[in-house]
């Protein structure tokens, strides 16, 4: 399937080139399983110990549940944000936009890629969580899709958004990708309702997508009444960020070409 400037195949071959790396060195694999298990393994305990503090509550179901749906998110994140960093890191980012690739078809790749390693990823915790700490996945079943589409597209749209501050600002700004997740869980109520936070923070939490997912699954989860129509408010947001996202990404591509910084792209710092 081939539109205008866009060519499906080309955005197929930086999804290629990603799995010839993990091909190429099976250490590249270990990261989509090894923080999974001990994320899930840390949290699983932790709520097991809650469990019996407090019986009843049911901390596994919400507490491991929310932690499973945020690194899906956190996945995707790193997903976008690992493919930029390969030619990065490799020196080859210059090479790869000297070639026919538009800047579409580069983040298709991005997102595809993603998908790949965070749907492993997904499967991986699921499996974990269900079969150690017995959480009830299955029992939600297609439920859960909605959920998973909405992170989906706010992982897509904050790894794209790291992706443009690297670009801008040079391998340097690396470090401002990897704290990202850090920063936002606090707003979006990944362990614990919005109500619960400052009156001065609940406006960013309202404007967050993953907000909206989290409320959602606690409110099923404890047996409330849960409004579809916040889920689609936050499905549009998270489209909203997907778009704003990808003008920012291209806006500062073309601002790196017209002013020749791409050329100098290999240096630690670009001002």
């Amino acid at each position: 399937m081939n539109f205008p400037g866009f060519r499906l195949s080309r955005t197929l071959a930086v999804v290629e080139r990603q799995l010839y790396l993990m091909r190429g060195s099976p250490a590249r694999v270990v990261p989509l399983f090894g923080f999974v298990v001990i994320d899930i393994v840390l949290w699983g305990f932790i709520t097991r110990y809650l469990d019996t503090v407090s019986p009843g509550a049911d901390f596994v179901t919400s507490l491991l549940g929310a932690v499973v749906l945020w690194d899906f998110c956190v996945r995707v994140l790193h997903g976008v944000t690992m493919t930029f960093f390969e030619d990065v890191w490799s020196r080859n980012f210059l090479n790869i936009f000297a070639s026919p690739l538009s800047v579409g078809e580069y983040l298709g790749g991005q997102v595809l890629s993603s998908m790949f390693t965070s749907a492993v990823g997904l499967v991986a915790m699921v499996l974990l969580a269900t079969l150690a700490f017995g959480v009830p996945f299955a029992a939600y079943g297609v439920m859960v899709l909605p959920f998973l589409l909405v992170l989906f597209l706010f992982g897509i749209a904050m790894g794209i958004l790291g992706a443009s501050c690297v670009l801008r600002w040079g391998p340097a700004a690396e470090w401002f990708v990897w704290p990202i997740p850090a920063v936002i869980a606090p707003f979006a109520g990944v362990f614990y309702p919005v109500a619960t936070l400052p009156v001065w923070m609940q406006p960013i939490a309202k404007i967050l997508p993953a907000s909206y997912v989290f409320e959602a699954l606690r409110a099923i989860v404890l047996g409330r009444t849960f409004r579809p129509a916040s889920l689609v408010l936050g499905g549009g947001l998270a489209i909203a960020y997907v778009v704003a996202a990808s003008w920012i990404f291209t806006r500062v591509y073309r601002h790196a070409v017209r002013t020749g910084l791409i050329a100098r792209y290999s240096a630690e710092t670009i001002t």
